[in-house]
Order: structure tokens, then C-alpha cells, then sequence
């Protein structure tokens, strides 16, 4: 029934004094000398306070009035007698619900009477069991009711006057925020706009290329376009499994039916990691590509136009500041107005624009390195940070580190994230292996499949291509050595070397360009001088001046070099070497970490420096020495450093100190040429002790000792469900496939964390074959099937696997989404990683109807997502969650035929509109 209907049974003098009396009179002026200077709907109805004149009673008294004065008329009645008693008392609820509205008269009128009355009646119990008039009925009488409220708040004498002062105090909010705007505005007359064209393009030109070892040979340029070269690796977060939170990185509500209590590790694309996080510590390996994802999060923020996904960066202002280049004299850090001349920029900045920057929150401080900087300097380094957060913490920043750097929780104080930057999976080492070649040229393409067999059926190729260095070298050393690759690291290593320092002029045919030829030997002698100083020091870069120095002390030692000035020699192996390069007009460094460790390694080997060794041993920036150290070493040295390490485990003051010992000698194990049976025993029995280990951090750090431990793991049986999880997240990170045996074990156990963490590993080795050995025998009860590749979204769709829950992440394509199509009907809770699975996943599901699902969560993009759809073929939805990047705007409105909805997640920084339209009760998250 229309409010106009209702009008012809009920007039305005009938209803009026009824209705009045829900609300207190009221007295002169703007009300702006009480306590609330908002008046609120609370504060007008006469059944709330300390002076109601009404009871709840009374409103259900005056109610039953109003129904009875409109049903009484001629006519039909508007709903069934016989449910009178119970339309009586849901008007009186929703008229009591006008006490509970969180809103003043103003905003009320602003409303008008229809979007008051849905208010109403959103915030009242939803009629049960009501016949469809008496639904309307109540709609209606709702809506006439209000249109008379209204009246009456615009008739007080202190609306007009409270009406100017809210127009007022908008239009002083207008102009703050458009102040605001003007303040975030780089200043034109101080050409500060003209300055940052110039300094985005100077940094998109800086960090826009990224050389790829090993395509340097022939004529393959040294340097690649970023935009085409970047491969787009995932985080993982610290928590209960692996380190992490739920799927969709909305975390687990205890509450929720539809969330068990697992926990997956919450996975995110590296340079979306700051769309989530406004502050960052990212961690890794050498060689993870942590320097190169800072070189790709600045060259999208100076994108005119960025890459997919990357626009929440457009506008920052990108301060690139590594650590090493910083500190390399003892420097005191740079405050804002210094940043660009520490690193290196050769622009010069208008006067207080690096603060006007940053005081506007529109900056991208990409702090690299941390591990970069001798460990007595890195508190310094907080402290400059804790700093400069203090005063400007509205920006995006990220730190980077190798793992073991700095302790837990260094900068979670300060609201920091930490992140693990995670091992490539099979299928992104595949992408990189493909990209490589093309950038390679067409020489390379003929040996580009059988790499990729390879790796796939060579356990100790896939052992090494683990990050994008080593996948670099692999690819380059397997073209470079026509098909035939080294077997173990340190052979790799040697032979990267020899690429680099006599192949590289002579595959070029450039004779001697320098004016010196020097074999590969008494180049490693020379530069291994540096790296050793280098690394004593606890640095990266030196000053050339110092450099040279070096070379000259030692160029008469070298037979090879002594006949030739010692400037000319540091020249060549500057400009000729591969391995050194200018970071600065007066600064050299190596051209990766990972060479400068493996050649001081040697130096100290060759010296027969054991000592230093162990003093340093629990020294983070020592650690990959050590091990290769192990592998330079002769059996007799070998064993005495590995000695030397448990003795140092030995004397460690606390256990985390002692496991990183013992851990370290058994990783160590791994590079070593020849280790006496007795000294092999001993580590490995030391290693045994520390298992099963605690947390997932020690798991982890197990697993690095490589397959040797898969003889240490026990279980299944004997170990409780939190022990068994460990030991499987070990093993699930043990990168060879002689782990899934000892996985297949585990695959009838009942824990759900321990199956969650089987189904985690999945991506770590090869989809078939785990799939058959692991996946297929899994019970589903509960279980969310990660599926990371096109490959393992083939190998999901064998006969008899009908998973509940899928959690579909990037790595698939469109031919992933639709080779998994036909598991949907059987799916209650789907969740899809990324805007190219979350858009392909929403329109494959546009033809089907899947009314058993309970449970979405996509990631949409910047667009706006299609409710309607979703709203018609999901009709029973619980719970739904969409991810887009921040400051996008939603109108949620279609949503509301989905009257089971009860929790929607929506990305922080996004507007909603339409809530009010939603079924009652629900959460928004």
C-alpha cells in the first residue's frame, strides 16, 4: 500500500498528534551552548533519556492507534486480520528503532522520508512470517510516518538556525579539503612540478633496465627493459603455517562457520605489497630480487601509465635510497633534504621540496638493504628510520633485508609488516627460463626446451634454480656450455666465472681492448683482494681510490699482472672482469653479493683464516661465506671449520644462536668437495636434536640443509598434530623431489593443518607427480586446495578430487579458470588471488548458477564489480569478499537480494554506498 493510499484512510490530523508524541518539544536558538552540539534523533523522541514522558509501552500503545485509525476505514483491509497483533507490534519496534538511528535532525531531513524509513526499518528486526501485504503495509505506514517526523523536526525552532550552522561548518570542511588537495599539489610557482617531470624521468630512465647474467655473450645486450624482464614474485607473511594469514588476507574469524580454523600462509605479490601495507620489512635471500623489486615499484610509481595492478603507486614520489651507498664512509643517514645527493642523483631539488613531499604523504621511501650495513650500524639505522616516521610516517615505505639480518618483530613496533620474499615456484621459474631466451635472441631459442626438461627431471638442476640469480646463471651456463651443465653450486659459481672473466671479451671478438690480457687465474687472485676487504669490513662498496690501492699492493705478487702498471690493471678488470662495476664516479662494488661472498670465501681459504671464520660465524653477512668457505676448503680444512662450528653452537649463550650454529654447519655440508665419514656423522647428529622443530622460522631454516634431512624427519607416528606439522613444513621446503616420499607418509593424517600444509607444498615441486603422490589421496573434509598453476588446475580435474574449497592464486591463466570450471558446482567456498584470476574466474562463473556456494572472495581491480551477477548466481552466498586497490568506490546496492549475506569484506580505503540496503545484521568487514 502507497503512503498516498494510506493517506486517504488516516489524514493528517488524525495521525499528527499521534506521532508528536514521540517527540520532546523543544526550545529556542541553534543549540550550539549544550553539551552535544549535534541534536540528536536519541535526543528528540520522548521514550529515550532521563525525561521520557513515554514507555515502551506506550509507543506499542501508540502503534496499535495507528494501525487501527488506518485499517478502520472502508475498503478491503490492507493485510490479514488474523496477523493484526503482529504488524501492531513490528511498527511499534520500528518506531522505537528511531531512538537507536546514530544521526541528527539534519542529517534526517537531508535523508527525506523514504531513505529515513529504510533506516528504520534496517535497524529493526526483520518481520518473520509476515504475509506480503502486511509487509508493504508496513513499508507504507513507515514511510507516512516518517514524512510527518520530518515535518516536525523542520518545524522546530531551532532547525532553521541549526541548518545554517551545519551549511556553514560543510562549507568550512569544503575548503579545508580543498586546501588539503592545493597542499598535496606539487607548487607550481615553485616549480616543483617542473622539477618532479624531470626526476620521475631520470628515475624511470635510472631503474627502467635490469641486466640478466649471462646474456651478455655475442651480441645480446647486458641490459634488459624492466617492464619486460620483471617477473613478479610472492610474499608470504610470519604466522601459524608457513607464515600467514587466511586466503584473501582477511585472517579467520572464529566466528564464521565458513572459515575452519586453519590458517594459510597469506600470500601477496611482491609489488602489491604496499596496496596492503602503507609500511613493509621485506625479506630474502641474495639473489630473491629484492633490489630489483625496489627498482620496479619506482619505475611504476613514475609510470605515465603503469603496469597492471600498480596504480595505487601513481603520484608517489619515489626516494631510492640503498643502504650500502649510504653508509660506506660512516655517514651519518641522510635527512630528506640530502637523500638525493646521498644516493647519487645528480639533480638538484628546489629548496624544502623532499619535505614538502613527504610532509603530503605522497612519497615512496624504498630503504634497501639493511643487511647491507655492518650489524654494529643497523640500531643507527632504526633510529634514523624511527625518525623520519615520526615526522613523515603518511607515506609507502619498505625496507629490505636477507633473512636472518635483523631479529623478529625489528620494526613492528614502528607498524611494519614482515614479509618473506618465497622461493620460485616451478611455474615462474619456467616463465623466467622462457623470457630469458627471447631476451637472449634467436641463438638461444634452441636451447631453451631441453633446460626446461631439465629442470623438470634433473633434481640437481631444479635444486639450484631457486631465485632469479641462480635461474640467471643456469640459463646462462646451459646455453654458454652448449647444453651441459655443472653439477652443484660451487661448480656453477666457478664456472659463472669463467664465463664472466675469459669468455666474455673472447665470445665477443674483442681482442684486448684494455691493452692487457690476463687469464682467468690471476684476475680471481686480484679481485678476490677486494672482496676480502670488502667483507672484513662489513661492506659493499669501497672507494675506488682505496680499490686501487689494493690492486696495486698487490699486482707485483702476481706474475701474470706484474709487468703491467698497476692503474692499467685495475682499469681492466674494472671495465673487463664482469664482476666490478661504478655505482658512483668514485665508488666500485661487485656487480651481485653473491660473487663478493664467493670470492672472499676463497681469499680466506687461501689464506687459511679459520679464525676469522669462527669469530664471525654468528654474523649474518658470514653466513653464505662460511658455507662456501666449506666448499673451497680440502677435506682436512673442511672438517676443521665444521668443527669449529658446533664448538661455537657449543658456547652459543642462547638456543636460537646455538640451532643457527648447528644449522649452519649442516647446510655447510651441502658445498663440501669431501667430508670424513666420522665429521658427517657428528653434524648430522647434532642437526637430529633440533627435531622436530618449533615453529615454522626453525622449519624453514631446517629445510635449508637440503635433502640430507629427510633422513633426520621422523613420523608420522609418535608426533603430535603441531609436531607433525612442522616436520611436513620442513619437508615441504626441501627443494628436491625426493621429498614427496617421505610426504606420501602424512597424507592419512587427520590433522587439518598438517593436510592444509601438504596442499601448501604443492607448487614446490612437480604438479603431476604430487598431485598423484599427495593431492589425490588427501581427505578434502575441510580442506583448502591451492592451486598456483595452470599445470596443477590440469592435474586437479583427475577423476574422483571434488574439493569443497578452492584458492585459486596468480599463476593462473585464463586456460587455468577454465579447465577448473567443471569442479564449481561442487565448491561451497571459492577464492581467487589477483585481478587476471579474480576477473577470468568472474566471468567464467557468468553462465552458471551455483546456489551451493557460501563463500566468494575475488580480487576485481580498479572496476567496479559486478554485483547484480553475483547476487543472481550465487543466491545463498554467507560470505563475501572483494579485493581492489584503495580510494575505489562500490555502490553494494544490488547485493541485497542476498538476504543469507552476513559478512562482507571490503579493502580498507574504498567508499561503500547502499549498505542500508543490505540484509539486516550484516558485517561489514
Amino acid at each position: 500500500m502507497e503512503p498516498a493510499l494510506i493517506g486517504t484512510r488516516l489524514a493528517s490530523a488524525a495521525i499528527s498528534p499521534l506521532l508528536k508524541k514521540l517527540l520532546v518539544s523543544d526550545g529556542p536558538g541553534a543549540g550550539l551552548t549544550g553539551g552535544n552540539r549535534a541534536v540528536r534523533l536519541s535526543s528528540l523522541v520522548s521514550f529515550r533519556g532521563e525525561k521520557r514522558t513515554l514507555t515502551e509501552k506506550d509507543v506499542r500503545k501508540l502503534a496499535a492507534a495507528l494501525v487501527d485509525r488506518s485499517a478502520g476505514g472502508p475498503g478491503e483491509t490492507p493485510f490479514p486480520t488474523d496477523e493484526a497483533e503482529a504488524v501492531t507490534h513490528t511498527l511499534g519496534t520500528t518506531l522505537l528503532a528511531l531512538g537507536d538511528l546514530d544521526m541528527d535532525d539534519v542529517q534526517a531531513v537531508r535523508l527525506g522520508h523514504r531513505d529515513l524509513a529504510r533506516r528504520l526499518r534496517t535497524a529493526a528486526p526483520r518481520p518473520d512470517g509476515l504475509s506480503t501485504d502486511s509487509v508493504l503495509y508496513l513499508e507504507s505506514m513507515t514511510e507516512w510516518a516518517c514524512l510527518h517526523l520530518l515535518e516536525f523536526f523542520t518545524q522546530r525552532s531551532t532547525f532553521v538556525a541549526r541548518s545554517l550552522v551545519e551549511q556553514t561548518r560543510g562549507q568550512a570542511e569544503l575548503i579545508a579539503k580543498i586546501d588539503e588537495v592545493i597542499r598535496r599539489t606539487p607548487r607550481a610557482d615553485g616549480q616543483d612540478a617542473s622539477f618532479e617531470r624531470r626526476y620521475l624521468a631520470h628515475l624511470a630512465k635510472k631503474h627502467g633496465r635490469l641486466t640478466i647474467y649471462g646474456i651478455d655473450l655475442h651480441d645480446s645486450p647486458d641490459r634488459w627493459p624492466l617492464d619486460v624482464a620483471y617477473l613478479s614474485l610472492e610474499t608470504t607473511e610470519a604466522g601459524p603455517i608457513d607464515g600467514g594469514a587466511g586466503p584473501g588476507d582477511h585472517g579467520a574469524d572464529p566466528a564464521d562457520p565458513l572459515h575452519p580454523q586453519e590458517r594459510h600462509p597469506a600470500v601477496t605479490r611482491a609489488d602489491l605489497a604496499l596496496a596492503r601495507h602503507d609500511k613493509v620489512l621485506l625479506r630474502g635471500a641474495a639473489g630473491a630480487g629484492k633490489t630489483t623489486l625496489v627498482q620496479w615499484l619506482t619505475t611504476s610509481a613514475a609510470a605515465e601509465k603503469p603496469a597492471d595492478g600498480m596504480g595505487y603507486l601513481h603520484g608517489r614520489i619515489p626516494f631510492v635510497l640503498p643502504l650500502r651507498a649510504l653508509t660506506r664512509h660512516g655517514e651519518r643517514l641522510p635527512a630528506p633534504d640530502r637523500f638525493l645527493p646521498a644516493a647519487g642523483c645528480p639533480l638538484t631539488p628546489p629548496d624544502g621540496w623532499a619535505d614538502r613531499v613527504l610532509s603530503a604523504g605522497r612519497g615512496l621511501v624504498l630503504v634497501d638493504g639493511i643487511d647491507e650495513i655492518p650489524e654494529a650500524e643497523r640500531g643507527r639505522a632504526r633510529d634514523w628510520l624511527r625518525g623520519l616516521l615520526d615526522t613523515y610516517e603518511d607515506n609507502r615505505w619498505l625496507v629490505t633485508s636477507r633473512p636472518t639480518a635483523v631479529r623478529d618483530d625489528w620494526l613492528a613496533p614502528e607498524g611494519f609488516a614482515e614479509l618473506a620474499l618465497s622461493p620460485m615456484s616451478s611455474a615462474e621459474v619456467t616463465t623466467f627460463v622462457r623470457r630469458w631466451h627471447r631476451a637472449a635472441g634467436p641463438e638461444a631459442e634452441p636451447y631453451e626446451q631441453p633446460l626446461l626438461d631439465a629442470l623438470r627431471s634433473a633434481e640437481h638442476v631444479a635444486q639450484l634454480a631457486t631465485n632469479p640469480l641462480m635461474c640467471g646463471l643456469v640459463c646462462a651456463l646451459h646455453r654458454d656450455r652448449r647444453g651441459f651443465l655443472p653439477r652443484g653450486r660451487k661448480a656453477l659459481y666457478e664456472a659463472a666465472l669463467s664465463m664472466l672473466l675469459s669468455r666474455r671479451d673472447r665470445e665477443r671478438d674483442m681482442g684486448a681492448p684494455s691493452g692487457l690480457v690476463l687469464d682467468e687465474a690471476p684476475q680471481i687472485q686480484l679481485i678476490q683482494r677486494l672482496a676480502y676487504w670488502l667483507t672484513l669490513n662489513g661492506r659493499l662498496q669501497m672507494d675506488r681510490a682505496h680499490a686501487e690501492s689494493v690492486i696495486a699492493e698487490a699486482v707485483p705478487a702476481v706474475m701474470e699482472a706484474s709487468g703491467h702498471p698497476p692503474g692499467a690493471v685495475f682499469t681492466h678488470l674494472l671495465h673487463r672482469s664482469g664482476l666490478l662495476r661504478e655505482p658512483t664516479a668514485d665508488t666500485i662494488d661487485f656487480v651481485h653479493r653473491t660473487f663478493q661472498d664467493y670470492l672472499a670465501a676463497k681469499a680466506l681459504v687461501d689464506h687459511w683464516d679459520i679464525g676469522v671464520l669462527v669469530r664471525h660465524a654468528a654474523d649474518d653477512q658470514w653466513e653464505d661465506v662460511i658455507r662456501m668457505a666449506v666448499g673451497h676448503a680440502r677435506p682436512r680444512e673442511c672438517a676443521e671449520i665444521l668443527r669449529e662450528l658446533l664448538a661455537a653452537a657449543d658456547r652459543a649463550p642462547d638456543r636460537r644462536t646455538r640451532l643457527r650454529l648447528v644449522l649452519l654447519a649442516a647446510t655447510a655440508l651441502e658445498h663440501a668437495t669431501e667430508v670424513p665419514p666420522k665429521v658427517r656423522e657428528e653434524v648430522l647428529a647434532r642437526t637430529a636434536v633440533v627435531i622436530p622443530p618449533r615453529n615454522p622460522d626453525e622449519a624453514r631454516e631446517l629445510a635449508a640443509v637440503g635433502r640430507l634431512v629427510l633422513g633426520l624427519l621422523p613420523g608420522p607416528e609418535g608426533l603430535s598434530d603441531g609436531e607433525a606439522q612442522m616436520v611436513v613444513t620442513a619437508a615441504t621446503h626441501v627443494a628436491s623431489e625426493a621429498a614427496i616420499p617421505y610426504l606420501a607418509r602424512f597424507v592419512g593424517h587427520p590433522a587439518l593443518l598438517v593436510r592444509s600444509q601438504l596442499v601448501w607444498g604443492w607448487s614446490r615441486f612437480d604438479a603431476e607427480q604430487y598431485a598423484e603422490k599427495i593431492i589425490a589421496r588427501l581427505d578434502p573434509d575441510g580442506l583448502a586446495y591451492t592451486v598456483a598453476s595452470d599445470e596443477q588446475a590440469a592435474a586437479l580435474t583427475r577423476p574422483g578430487l571434488r574439493p569443497e574449497y578452492l584458492d585459486i592464486r596468480e599463476g593462473v591463466t585464463e586456460r587455468g579458470i577454465a579447465l577448473l570450471v567443471p569442479l564449481l558446482p561442487g565448491v561451497r567456498r571459492l577464492h581467487a588471488a589477483g585481478v587476471v584470476a579474480g576477473r577470468a574466474m568472474l566471468g567464467a562463473l557468468a553462465a552458471l548458477r551455483l546456489p551451493q556456494m557460501a563463500m566468494l572472495d575475488v580480487e576485481v581491480g580498479p572496476v567496479d564489480p559486478p554485483f547484480a551477477r553475483i547476487a543472481e548466481a550465487f543466491p545463498h552466498l554467507h560470505t563475501l569478499m572483494l579485493n581492489a586497490p584503495p580510494g575505489t568506490r562500490w555502490d553494494v546496492t544490488p547485493l541485497a537480494p542476498l538476504h543469507r549475506l552476513r559478512h562482507l569484506y571490503v579493502p580498507v580505503g574504498t567508499e561503500v554506498t547502499g549498505i542500508e540496503h543490505l540484509p539486516p545484521g550484516i558485517r561489514i568487514l
